[in-house]
């Protein structure tokens, strides 16, 4: 069975690619189980092996930065006893002889395309450097030059040998090891691989006798080859269906707040910083864990996408995530770059529980599982988002979580075995999350971060802000995103010190709530002036209760986008309010603004409605299917004129207001309720606004100090007078002034 099995394979590993996918659409219909666990045999016998996808994109990446140390794999290990080189060559030489990936490097055929290459099985070559000659008290530091020039000393992935292993010895009963690789030829489970075997065949050796290894089935260039068929036989299309759906077609950078301003090109040094969890922590984790039927990953990874939505503010989230992709049997033992990058994207907000945030992280992690054989580089080409040379794409942090067990390395006999970090390496994210379970239970993390963007301080907190979600998830899953407070009662005291929301107004209602007060207060008071009109807070309320009223009718509800596109006049702030008591979020659009630049905030900010009048709608290049309403043509006297009824939290966008884009597109900056009302309570009280006071405004709504004026006048009871179409001259100011008894301007 198995010779005609290794018969249809080499046949079909000889179809082109055309006949290979005629084949799959074949066999899809009713095989598609048995193709998923297709085995991996041994390649036919060729001139030329390709690489892999994996390594594909290394050898890009290589080729963009030779220079670069982001990519290199490496340890660094302090051996105090008795250590014996020559096991040590001899363990090292039967794992290189063993592995074809440790002795693989790269080049370019005569078409331009990449390949491997397997070198000979020749000794292997360990490095030894003896500094016991020198003086005591110079050789640690020696030592530390040496390692981290061996660890940080670019490949060349053309010529190889792309492993490098020395022995740094201090004295009798003291060593070093330091091993480095470029991750094109190995990973992080190969690593254990690699240290499961060493340490096997060093013992071996101590005994004199042969290391007991099971055979290798296949190796990685095996694996190449079969992925390569494997996927243009069909499996790409389908599992490249899957994550089109899961990630759509826009791909919106991560932008984390940093200490320093991010350079043109993505050229980092890594820093990290240590920490854990709490063993009642961990404990908490598990039980969680087992209550909603996730694993620790999938709470760990939560934990991470809250901590990036609370600092981005950001609603849709990703991360890449790190899968050894190794399903499988044949691969379990091989040493070689299997692993593969997976987008998981959770689409958050403030308003979700935390129960239900793990739930869809739970989702996106099962689907991804069963979508994990598509490479990483498949997926950006397929989705094509925007390159930059200083942003990944798709993702900008990783999260990476592993079960490690290096106890057969710390039982070497006659050794004590530690690690220690020799140097400076390559960032290749800007932000990394490694959670490590032990084998005693306890979970070990780590940010590592690009060090000139970072400071210290600021990781530091981070992983503080980061155990804080966690407890919460663990005790309270059921509560809000944005009702769990993140900050220390030192970082509460520092922000009271500096006088920073020395009064949090805890309780304060959203600011229409509050406007609608002073109509209950002083209905016949004077609200708005016009030119020569005024309307009272009754006439104001009424006539955007009525507009309100109609919005809903029309679909609007809390998070709806509305674009006003208005010119200066009572339309424009019965407009504005009446979105607010609709629960959207409103969208000002100035008729002036060019259509490039309207085009782009109207699609930006996704509106669904568009407000605005007879004579503006031409110069407004609004999307066909998004529904107009021309204020001064429109009536509305049908619909009631009581307050609109809808329940709003605190963190539901209250308007998105664009900035002026001098250093690049416009971005638009979501205002929520919560903040917005706390500030003009805040505003209201520092500057003593009563409703004696009548308020000239000139500024545009395009301008986000327009929107703090026009509410802090209407929530404090007072008189609000927008300036009209017409430039004012200083005269006319003055008479205007003088003429409405102006008290503010």
């Amino acid at each position: 069975m198995m010779n005609k099995q290794h018969d249809l394979e080499q046949r079909r590993a000889r179809l082109t690619p055309e006949q290979r996918q005629r084949l799959a659409q074949r066999i899809q219909t009713g095989n598609q189980a048995v193709q998923q666990h297709v085995q991996i045999l041994r390649r036919p016998d060729t001139d030329s092996i390709p690489l892999s996808y994996a390594q594909q994109r290394h050898w890009f990446l290589w080729q963009l930065e030779p220079q670069s140390t982001a990519y290199h794999l490496s340890a660094a290990l302090r051996l105090s006893g008795e250590l014996d080189i020559a096991a040590l060559q001899t363990s090292f030489r039967i794992l290189v002889q063993r592995h074809e990936s440790l002795r693989t490097v790269c080049c370019a055929n005569a078409h331009g395309q990449a390949q491997q290459v397997i070198e000979a099985a020749g000794d292997f070559a360990l490095r030894t450097i003896d500094l016991s000659d020198l003086p005591l008290d110079s050789r640690q530091q020696r030592a530390t030059q040496e390692a981290k020039q061996i660890i940080t000393t670019p490949f060349d992935l053309t010529q190889g040998p792309l492993l490098r292993v020395a022995v740094i010895r201090l004295d009798a009963q003291e060593h070093h090891l330091i091993v480095a690789m470029h991750h094109i030829i190995s990973d992080a489970w190969s690593n254990r691989i690699i240290i499961d075997e060493l340490a096997a065949c060093y013992r071996a050796c101590l005994m004199g006798e042969l290391p007991q290894l099971p055979e290798l089935p296949v190796q990685y260039a095996d694996y190449a080859v079969w992925q390569r068929n494997w996927l243009e036989a069909g499996e790409k299309e389908r599992q490249l269906a899957y994550w089109h759906t899961q990630l759509g077609d826009t791909h919106k950078i991560l932008q984390l707040p940093v200490d320093h301003a991010r350079l043109p090109v993505n050229n980092y040094r890594a820093a990290q910083y240590n920490f854990q969890l709490p063993a009642p922590l961990a404990a908490g984790l598990r039980r969680l864990a087992q209550e909603r039927g996730v694993t620790l990953f999938m709470v760990l990874l939560c934990g991470f996408q809250m901590l990036l939505y609370r600092y981005s503010g950001q609603n849709d989230i990703r991360v890449g995530v790190p899968v050894a992709n190794r399903q499988r049997a044949e691969a379990e033992r091989i040493v070689g770059l299997f692993v593969n990058t997976q987008v998981l994207c959770n689409r958050i907000d403030s308003r979700m529980t935390l129960a239900a945030i793990l739930d869809q992280t739970r989702d996106a992690a099962l689907g991804a599982q069963a979508h994990q054989d598509l490479p990483f580089e498949q997926l950006v080409e397929a989705l094509q988002p925007e390159r930059s040379l200083h942003q990944n794409p798709l993702f900008q942090v990783m999260f990476n979580h592993l079960r490690e067990d290096y106890r057969a390395l710390y039982q070497l006999p006659g050794l004590t075995v530690s690690e220690f970090e020799p140097g400076e390496r390559g960032a290749q994210f800007e932000l990394v999350l490694d959670t490590v379970e032990k084998p005693d239970g306890q979970i070990d993390a780590r940010f590592t971060y690009a060090a000139e963007l970072f400071e210290a301080d600021t990781i530091q907190r981070l992983s503080e802000h980061y155990l804080c979600l966690l407890r919460q998830l663990a005790d309270n899953p059921l509560q809000c995103l944005g009702d769990v407070n993140v900050l220390s009662e030192m970082e509460w005291t520092q922000l009271n010190d500096w006088g920073v929301n020395a009064r949090h107004y805890a309780d304060v209602e959203p600011v229409h709530r509050l406007i609608e007060r002073r109509v209950m207060e002083q209905p016949d008071a004077v609200a708005l002036i016009f030119q020569d009109n005024e309307l009272s807070y009754m006439q104001l309320n009424q006539r955007a209760n009525r507009l309100a009223h109609h919005l809903i009718a029309l679909g609007v509800k809390p998070e709806s986008r509305v674009g006003i596109a208005l010119e200066r006049s009572i339309d424009m702030v019965v407009a504005l309010l009446a979105v607010l008591k609709a629960g959207g979020a409103y969208v000002p659009l100035d008729p002036d603004y060019p259509a490039e630049r309207l085009q782009h905030m109207i699609a930006d900010s996704a509106i669904e409605l568009l407000l605005t009048q007879s004579h503006v709608r031409a110069k407004i290049p609004c999307a066909e299917h998004c529904p107009v309403l021309e204020l001064d043509t429109l009536t509305v006297t049908d619909y009631l004129d009581d307050n609109p009824d809808v329940t709003l939290h605190p963190e539901h966008l209250a308007y998105i207001i664009y900035t002026s884009g001098s250093t690049g597109k416009p971005k638009g900056v979501a205002v929520a309720h919560g903040p917005l009302a706390m500030h003009v309570q805040s505003i209201g009280e520092l500057y003593g606004m009563t409703s004696a006071d009548r308020e000239l405004q000139f500024a545009s709504i395009n301008f986000d100090g327009a929107h703090e004026r026009w509410l802090v006048s209407l929530a404090f009871g007072a008189a609000l007078m927008p300036r009209d179409n017409e430039l004012w001259a200083a005269d006319r100011t003055v008479n205007e002034i003088i003429r409405h008894r102006i008290t503010i301007a």
